[in-house]
């Protein structure tokens, strides 16, 4: 690797890692802070620190795409907020007891990542930051989202196990594209992936709050994950016919 190849990739590793360091401590201070106020136990703070360090460690291999811009940028701090937030969240599974307000708490920060999931989206564009490595960061995100909450309404008996399919569908999609390259050929663009990402997210937050209990969430669950499982196969069907 040359000279100039290595400068732009060793300024944009430098730009990201004084963006992650900060917010790493600010994930450190507020699951301190959960964790004193929700009297969670001792490994919840770890928790959430191991599931930050882990999905950014998943991604690592993936910021060159983010050249020719050597700046994290505006856009990724956003998306790196959100993985933040879903750290918090992801510390809660597993915990023994899980009491009413902790419902609440998963719903409030599960509004809070949505509402910055459409805060990053137009940052880059608006600045003129998007990159594959943004796209690909913003995705994974989402993805992992829909996992931990999936495994939370399982882990509090607000739907079976066939909830859990709602979190794994997408790892699947990537699992199966490694048998079947015809999978992995560029989908095009259609609002209709992030409007279910969107909607499936919402319905399993909701599952969370206190006040819903089933069947009403088993149906709320149910639904949300038909939804994902009829955007998928549309996805299938046509790269099934294009490829």
């Amino acid at each position: 690797m040359t000279r100039s190849n290595v400068l732009p990739i060793r300024s944009l590793l430098v730009s990201a890692l004084f963006n992650i360091l900060p917010t790493l401590l600010v994930v450190a201070g507020i699951a301190t802070v959960i964790r004193q106020s929700f009297g969670l136990s001792a490994g919840y703070a770890s928790q959430c620190l191991t599931v930050f360090t882990g999905l950014l460690l998943a991604l690592a291999p993936f910021l060159p795409q983010h050249l020719p811009l050597e700046h994290f940028g505006a856009a990724n701090r956003v998306t790196l907020l959100r993985a933040g937030i879903v750290a918090l969240v992801a510390g809660l599974f597993g915990q023994s007891e899980s009491a009413p307000e902790q419902g609440w708490l998963i719903a409030g920060l599960a509004g809070l990542g949505l509402i910055l999931d459409g805060i990053d989206g137009r940052l880059a564009r608006r600045h003129g930051l998007e990159s594959p490595f943004g796209a690909r960061f913003d995705m994974e995100v989402d993805a992992f989202f829909i996992l931990v909450l999936a495994a939370l309404v399982y882990q509090t008996d607000k739907a079976g196990g066939w909830v859990l399919l709602s979190g794994v569908l997408r790892y699947g999609f990537v699992a199966f594209g490694l048998v079947l390259p015809w999978l992995n050929r560029p989908l095009p663009p259609r609002k209709r992936r992030q409007t279910v990402c969107v909607m499936q997210t919402v319905v399993l937050a909701a599952c969370m709050i206190p006040l819903l209990a089933p069947p009403w969430t088993t149906a709320l669950a149910a639904l949300g994950l038909g939804l994902l499982t009829l955007s998928f196969a549309i996805d299938i069907v046509w790269l099934a016919r294009h490829r």
